[in-house]
C-alpha cells in the first residue's frame, strides 16, 4: 500500500510539517473539483500551466497531471469526483 501525505475523509488535510517532496505529480481516474475549505498561500500546477491559487474552485480532469506545491501552513480541500 502507497503511503500519502493525506488524510482522508470528507475533506483531504495537509498538514504544514509535510515535505513538498511528498507532493508529487500524479494523475486521478476522475476528473475531480477541488474546493479550498478556507483561506491559503497554497498553490496548484496543472500540467502545462504555471502554478495557480486554491482560493478558488480548480477542475481537474481525468489523467491529467497535476501537484500542489506548499504553503506556509496548513490546507485542508474538498474533493468531489464529477
Amino acid at each position: 500500500m502507497v503511503s500519502r501525505p493525506y488524510i482522508d475523509s470528507n475533506t483531504r488535510h495537509f498538514s504544514k510539517e509535510v515535505n513538498q517532496e511528498d507532493l508529487v505529480w500524479h494523475r486521478d481516474r476522475e476528473d475531480r473539483l477541488v474546493i479550498s475549505v478556507e483561506l491559503t498561500d497554497w498553490l496548484i500546477q496543472l500540467e502545462g500551466e504555471l502554478p495557480t491559487s486554491l482560493n478558488s474552485i480548480i477542475k481537474i480532469d481525468k489523467f491529467r497531471w497535476h501537484r500542489l506545491i506548499k504553503g506556509s501552513g496548513h490546507l485542508n480541500i474538498k474533493i468531489i469526483k464529477i
